[in-house]
């Protein structure tokens, strides 16, 4: 954890300083993402690891329990103003001291303190990298703006749903799906052996890459989503149960729900083929960037199989995690297995026909 005198005076003058001050924030605030910019070539970890702290701080400001729904969006929107390279030191200091006694997580409180650097870091890529950057992370923003939109503050004792799957879609673009647009961007950018690449083909697989990890994370959270308010499941497939948002607070609807579970878990598969399209172009020479797309990937179909097994899903006190213990023995297997387009298309072909053959016998 870094030392308070330590956040306050760190000067950023070298590449490596900036990806050692990424590394200890990001082991903090998410490890899961953390393995996948370990792993990843140095000249990549700095823009795709500096683009996820920026949204994760930006997520942090609006999803704490003391502020108003008005002042999140006020925030917010003071936040995406520093994006147009309006960039004022004050007004990053002030982030962290107006929230020192609203942020209850000290990664959190770390998170915020350390965004002058961050944004010192950003003024720092060269240009390239910065608009993709700033581009990703303004339309990560807006994804949030969703949020504060639809649905109620988390003490409001309420729960509203987004309406239909195609506003889950664009929801999911939004906060996720834009994420392999600008992975593919960056990739290319620096990876010369991928300049080849067809770029909108590129772009729509990683798209759906990234909504199908979205939507697995909608799916494995949404008991704990729905205590503050909010239902990823849309209302129109809910109507088709005979059910409405609020009944699933009741843990005991996990089978009358389930179907509209279903239709949630073979979109996120379907949106999954492209994810495996993605991984197998990547060459397999190319072994960092295979394994920082490929962890993901059999995490979050690993999870779908988790979440189709639970036939609690709606308890909260049930969440549908893999295990860690499988998470590293998967990482250990895959080092090898990624040099294999064969080996990449049977594991992912494995846990594929697992989730599918848990959903056709409920």
């Amino acid at each position: 954890m870094f030392d308070s005198e330590r956040r306050i005076e760190l000067h950023i003058d070298s590449q490596a300083d900036r990806i050692y001050l990424q590394a200890g924030i990001l082991r903090s605030v998410s490890r899961a993402f953390y393995l996948s910019i370990r792993v990843l070539p140095a000249d990549l970890r700095e823009p795709i690891g500096l683009a996820y702290l920026l949204a994760r701080t930006a997520d942090t400001i609006v999803d704490k329990l003391l502020l108003t729904i008005h002042e999140r969006r006020k925030v917010l929107s003071l936040f995406q103003e520093q994006l147009t390279d309006r960039t004022s030191e004050d007004v990053l200091r002030e982030f962290s001291y107006k929230f020192e006694k609203v942020i209850v997580s000290e990664s959190d409180q770390n998170l915020l303190e350390m965004l002058p650097e961050m944004w010192e870091m950003l003024q720092s890529l060269p240009e390239s990298d910065a608009d993709h950057v700033r581009r990703v992370v303004m339309t990560l923003t807006q994804g949030m703006k969703f949020d504060l939109d639809t649905f109620p503050s988390e003490n409001a004792g309420e729960i509203t749903a987004i309406s239909t799957t195609e506003e889950l879609d664009k929801y999911i673009y939004l906060v996720a799906g834009c994420v392999g647009e600008f992975w593919t961007d960056i990739t290319m950018l620096h990876t010369p052996s991928l300049k080849e690449w067809d770029r909108e083909l590129m772009t729509e697989r990683g798209v759906r890459f990234g909504k199908a990890l979205q939507l697995t994370n909608i799916l494995r959270d949404l008991p704990k989503d729905l205590l503050i308010g909010r239902c990823y499941l849309p209302v129109d497939k809910l109507a088709a149960e005979g059910l409405n948002p609020a009944d699933l607070l009741d843990k005991t609807n996990s089978r009358t729900a389930w179907p509209a579970l279903v239709d949630g878990i073979e979109m996120a598969l379907d949106h999954f083929n492209g994810a495996e399209d993605y991984i197998l172009a990547i060459p397999r020479q190319k072994l960092r960037l295979r394994l920082a797309t490929l962890w993901p990937m059999l995490i979050g179909l690993g999870t779908l199989g988790v979440l189709a097994r639970n036939q609690g899903w709606l308890d909260p006190e049930r969440p549908s995690k893999v295990r860690r213990r499988w998470v590293y023995y998967m990482m250990a297997g895959s080092v090898i297995g990624a040099q294999s387009d064969s080996m990449v298309r049977a594991w992912i072909a494995r846990l594929r026909s697992s989730v599918i053959s848990y959903i056709r016998s409920s």
